[in-house]
């Protein structure tokens, strides 16, 4: 795959992909230093048009920890300001060697376009009322590690099949919506639509879902209810009454939450509108996976550029877990003399050739190649090279590659 562009672009098993290979980068996100060198030497850039806080932070992270590049692009400081074109900029961009561009944009179909005029990876991170393909992937794996639903990591499928989930709030504008709606019903799950007709969008052919214009009719019913903000920045019209009277209708109001299922989750895509709707009490309950669904962004997104970027073609190197480990292991004289390993990356340094047999030189002439030379100091017949550093400090440790099949570099050797 060289793209990720919607969520029909994986299908169930590309999403099944995604997910199982999350639990890997759940585990690296979980250490004391939380990075491996899956992608080092990549550089990867983030095209943001739109304002974002959870999404451009996410991806960024996530792209740090795999040891990647990054670039930020700001559309206030750069030459859009002076009327550059989206192509012009992102072949300038790409002129200065970038692997892959992660888009943000308010137009729809933005990031499919870019993907047409560059040769880098693309992933869409948001297109106006279209997709945000990697949000429905963290939706997934949230709700799948909360049920247990994920299936294993030998491949069984992840399924939601048998549960209900309603998205509730202004189908019409989110992208969002339409991204879960793909992911939830490929996965099996039930997905119903909560909205006044005015915020669902004119048409819903294609949908699998059933639709529903009261909350509290269902509100019982279900496992997941997933809450919209209304996105009063893509509104041309008025499209509720009030603020006032779309809370008493759809909000997730405290009463609401208490007629949920012991088990049931509360979720949103943030930003959260408190008192609109969702209410402090429901953010806050202990069923709410709001800052879960954060978290798990950071790994989901880890997932998806490695897919992309690093797999079959990057050596992943062993790192300790912790310094403590790595104490005890020379404490035993278990790690693999240097001469043997060799550096992690690249031949010996020209300043540092392997040692030949060769005679020792006399006094006040340079050694010769191959020549042990200590503190400066040529060693002579019958002599054993002096040091004067301490001969009880252990021989520094160098990291040795790990295993081909190893992906987050938990393996040693």
């Amino acid at each position: 795959m060289k793209h990720l562009l919607s969520i029909a672009d994986l299908g169930a098993r590309g999403i099944n992909d995604v997910l199982h290979l999350t639990d890997n980068f759940v585990e690296v996100s979980g250490r004391a230093i939380p990075k491996v060198p899956a992608l080092r030497g990549k550089t990867i850039v983030s095209l943001f048009y739109e304002d974002s806080t959870r999404t451009r932070l996410s991806f960024e992270t996530a792209a740090k920890r795999l040891s990647a590049d990054t670039m930020t692009f700001s559309v206030s400081s750069s030459s859009v300001s002076k009327g550059e074109s989206l192509r012009d900029t992102v072949e300038t961009i790409e002129a200065m060697g970038i692997d892959a561009v992660v888009v943000r944009h308010k137009s729809a179909g933005a990031p499919s376009r870019v993907a047409s005029w560059v040769g880098a990876s693309v992933i869409n991170a948001g297109d106006g009322w279209h997709e945000h393909p990697t949000q429905a992937l963290l939706d997934c794996y949230t709700i799948g590690s909360r049920f247990g639903l994920r299936g294993d990591r030998s491949g069984g499928a992840a399924s939601l099949e048998g549960m209900r989930i309603a998205i509730v709030g202004d189908i019409k504008h989110s992208r969002v919506a339409r991204s879960d709606v793909g992911a939830f019903t490929a996965l099996g799950a039930e997905v119903v639509v909560v909205a006044p007709p005015t915020l669902l969008p004119p048409s819903l052919d294609g949908w699998p879902v059933t639709v529903s214009h009261h909350l509290d009719e269902v509100i019982g019913t279900l496992d997941v209810v997933y809450v919209l903000r209304l996105q009063r920045e893509r509104m041309t019209e008025a499209l509720v009454p009030s603020m006032r009277e779309y809370r008493t209708g759809y909000g997730l109001t405290a009463a609401r939450v208490r007629r949920l299922r012991p088990d049931a989750l509360v979720m949103h895509p943030g930003p959260m509108n408190r008192g609109v709707e969702i209410d402090a009490e429901a953010a806050d309950d202990p069923r709410s996976v709001i800052t879960a669904q954060v978290a798990n962004g950071v790994a989901v997104r880890m997932a998806v550029l490695y897919l992309l970027l690093g797999a079959g073609t990057d050596r992943v190197m062993s790192v300790p877990a912790s310094a403590e480990e790595a104490a005890l292991e020379d404490q035993r004289g278990d790690h693999k003399p240097a001469s043997s390993a060799g550096p992690v990356d690249g031949p010996p340094a020209p300043d540092d050739p392997p040692a030949r047999d060769g005679p020792p030189a006399p006094d006040g002439q340079a050694p010769t190649d191959g020549q042990l030379v200590t503190n400066g100091q040529p060693a002579h017949d019958g002599q054993a090279p002096t040091d004067h550093r301490s001969t009880n400090k252990k021989p520094r440790r160098r990291l040795v590659p790990a295993r081909e099949s190893s992906v987050t570099g938990s393996s040693r050797d």
